[in-house]
């Protein structure tokens, strides 16, 4: 998987677009919901580029598959902590939150994929529970 500067628009939405790919499809009122949130703008990207942020994080997942799994099956703890570890400003961690949070809800479910996503970020950049405000529930395990 590629990496990116710390704290780029690039790194900022590749978190983003994990939460909308994290449960095996995105749906329209998931982009709606970044769209009004002008999301683009938000993270600094250019205008279209939330979608070429999907599509190249799914090229990236793409590449390293070695099954028939889902997509995010292909990211472990490690290159989860490798994505999160790209995003060390705190008003960006705020802001990359506040959208995939956004980008999770719109749909109604917050699916088990979006949820370990999340917690990759409470958990790294040392966030407590209140902040994300997740349902209470056994936290997710990535299988090794």
């Amino acid at each position: 998987m590629r990496t990116y500067p710390r704290n780029s628009p690039e790194a900022a939405a590749r978190i983003v677009a994990l939460v909308l790919i994290a449960d095996g499809h995105v749906c329209r009122s998931e982009f709606e919901a970044l769209n009004q949130l002008d999301t683009a703008r938000e993270l600094g990207l250019p205008s279209g580029g939330l979608p070429q942020a999907v599509q190249t994080l799914c090229e990236d997942l793409l590449m390293g598959a070695h099954s028939d799994r889902s997509l995010i099956a292909q990211v472990d703890g490690a290159a989860l902590a490798a994505i999160m570890a790209e995003v060390q400003d705190p008003t960006l961690q705020a802001k990359v939150l506040a959208l995939a949070m956004a980008a999770a809800r719109a749909d109604q479910h917050l699916a088990e994929g979006e949820t370990l996503v999340l917690e990759a970020a409470q958990r790294h950049w040392h966030l407590s529970d209140a902040v994300i405000g997740l349902p209470a529930k056994e936290p997710v395990r990535l299988a090794a």
